[in-house]
């Protein structure tokens, strides 16, 4: 679990809350959590999962592909917030 936020609390990292847009317009908000704690049911994803890899260090504006188990995708990073 995490206690202390980043620095700079605008990128994404550990812990984060993600607000994604995909390419139909479809929204789904993630936690980045550490690979014990993902939820699916909660939408807390693992740091260690593609989708996770491919948001660390990116802003709010970002658009990121990523290789699901289902296909590749895009998002657009909407909004970063933590606690």
């Amino acid at each position: 679990m995490v206690h202390a936020q980043p620095s700079d609390t605008s990128r994404i990292f550990f812990g984060a809350w993600v607000q994604l847009e995909d390419d139909e317009g479809v929204e789904i908000e993630l936690r980045i959590v550490g690979p014990d704690e993902f939820d699916p049911k909660r939408n807390w994803i693992s740091l260690d999962s593609p989708m996770a890899r491919a948001l660390l260090r990116r802003c709010e504006g970002d658009e990121i592909r990523v290789q699901l188990p289902d296909g590749e995708r895009n998002y657009c990073v909407l909004s970063v917030r933590y606690g």
